[in-house]
Parts: C-alpha cells; sequence; structure tokens
C-alpha cells in the first residue's frame, strides 16, 4: 500500500506528525510525511549538520495544504541509521533508495544547501524519477564555498541564542528579527523531536560539501545533464554558498528560473518563507509550455 494512503495525513504537520521508519538496504530512514494522499510527492533533502526538525514548519506546512510533502533523514542523520557517507553521490543513492522504498515513481525534489547538491546528483542519474527541481541556497559541482570559515565566524557569535542566527540570517535588524521568529518556529515541536547531528555525520558532510565544490566541472557535465524544469534560489547575502552559484545553476540549466532575495542570507526560504511557498508552488503547479 501507498504509504500516503494512510489517514488522517491531510491534518498533520511537521510540529505534529509521527516521526515514521521504512527500511532497506540495510538502513532505517526516519522520516514525516504530510499533506493530501494524491499528487506528486514533494522530497525534501536536509542542509549541512541539519535533521528533519530542522526544516521551517512555516515551510513545510504551506506546501503540504496541496500536495504531499515527505522530510526525512539521509544514512546516518537524525534517526535513520547506517553511515553518513563523506560524498554527494553516495548521498545521492542512499536518497533514491529511500524514494524507491516508498514505492514512488515520479518525485518533486527540494534541495537545500548540500541537499540541493545531492538533488543536482540525483536528477542528472535518475532524471526518469525527477518531474520538478527547487535548488535552494546550494551550488552547481566546482561551484564557490565557504563552509568551514563561515562556521567559525558563525560559533564565534556566542551571544547568539542558535549558531543558525548568524550563519543564515544577515546582520540588519529585519533580517535578524525574521532568524529569531523561525527559530521560534523551528523549536515549536517539543515531544519526539529528532536527533541533533554529531561529528558521525557533520565530518562526512562537510567533506562531501567541501569535495562537491573542489572538484572542477567546468563543462557543467551535471548540470547540462538536467532538462527537468528547475527553481534556483538564492539570498542575495549567503555567506556560505554565495549567490554567485545561484546565477551559474541559472545559466547552466536548461529549463532553469532564478529567484533572489534582498537582504537575506543562507536561510533566505526562512526568511522569506510566504514568498518562498508561494514561488514554489506556482513553479510546481505549472504546466509544461
Amino acid at each position: 500500500m501507498n504509504p500516503l494512503s494512510t489517514a488522517n495525513r491531510e491534518v498533520a504537520t511537521l510540529e505534529t506528525a509521527p516521526t515514521r521508519y521504512v527500511e532497506g538496504s540495510g538502513i532505517r530512514f526516519a522520516y514525516r510525511q504530510l499533506g493530501p494522499s494524491t499528487g506528486t510527492p514533494l522530497v525534501l533533502l536536509q542542509h549541512f549538520s541539519g535533521n528533519i526538525d530542522a526544516w521551517d514548519p512555516a515551510v513545510v506546512n504551506a506546501l503540504a495544504l496541496d500536495r504531499p510533502v515527505i522530510a526525512f533523514d539521509n544514512a546516518g542523520v537524525g534517526r535513520s541509521t547506517g553511515q553518513t557517507p563523506d560524498n554527494v553521490a553516495a548521498m545521492a543513492r542512499d536518497a533514491v533508495t529511500f524514494i524507491e522504498l516508498l514505492g514512488f515513481s515520479k518525485v518533486d525534489l527540494l534541495g537545500y544547501s548540500l541537499g540541493g547538491c545531492v538533488a543536482q546528483q540525483m536528477t542528472a542519474e535518475h532524471g526518469q524519477l525527477i518531474r520538478k527541481l527547487i535548488l535552494v541556497g546550494t551550488a552547481p559541482q566546482g561551484g564557490e564555498e565557504h563552509l568551514l570559515a563561515v562556521l567559525k565566524e558563525a560559533f564565534s557569535h556566542t551571544e547568539a541564542p542558535d549558531p543558525r542566527l548568524p550563519l543564515f540570517f544577515t546582520q540588519s535588524a529585519a533580517s535578524q528579527a525574521a532568524g529569531k521568529a523561525f527559530l521560534n518556529r523551528v523549536y515549536a515541536r517539543k515531544q519526539d523531536r529528532d536527533t541533533d547531528s554529531g561529528s558521525a555525520v557533520t565530518d562526512p558532510q562537510a567533506k562531501a560539501l567541501i569535495s562537491w565544490c573542489a572538484t572542477p566541472d567546468p563543462e557543467h557535465t551535471i548540470l547540462r545533464a538536467i532538462t527537468q524544469p528547475a527553481l534556483v534560489v538564492s539570498g542575495s547575502d549567503d555567506t556560505m554558498l554565495p549567490a554567485d552559484n545561484a546565477y551559474a545553476m541559472f545559466k547552466g540549466l536548461s529549463n532553469a528560473q532564478l529567484v533572489l532575495y534582498p537582504d537575506s542570507g543562507h536561510g533566505s526560504l526562512f526568511q522569506y518563507h510566504e514568498f518562498f511557498v508561494s514561488h514554489v508552488q506556482t513553479f510546481l503547479d505549472a504546466k509544461p509550455a
């Protein structure tokens, strides 16, 4: 039975949905599933060090109003078993395994940061599985990244209630206020929260992201292999994966749209969550030209 047919999935939210599990290829994947029982599922691929509860409920719940949405922990992350790979290609294979275990033959992908690298690899290698692609705050292979420097800077702000405040948002009053509102939403779930990531996750993930960007791809081989409609999104002042990456992906992809949000950093989709949801819904609902 398709797991989307489970009753009461329509009323679940990211804060209230039970964490479920599916097992295969030696990995027990943790996931939450929201939204209606019909339509093309939107699978969310998370950022470096993030788990299911690092997603913004304002984004996930709004997207799930009219489509199935699935947030999951890839291998080794959060409550999923297995070992976190140190390369994007293996992460992509694990994500494809998860989707196939759920029995889906066609999905949309929303890849954020490291998840966006994974989404590109998946789409280039398994094009028949992917209908549309959303790439947020990410980079093409060979792109520009400043992961370690930005993390060092973020963690130097010991006054910040959460490192994501300086990491994902600019120093403007408006962006910082949006960041604090984001943190309130992220911590709204009190029961059955996902397991935070330790070095067994972050060390290989850091290697994977840095290696992805350090691997030259002057011919944009991966981007050229992607023919699906793509929506590329970035913040104007993303210090981790700068917005120049978004423009490079927009130019390298054959069928892409580009959205840049002002006065925003790596967490632009959370700062402008209403605009972001609207842009994603319009993109996903659009009929082929």
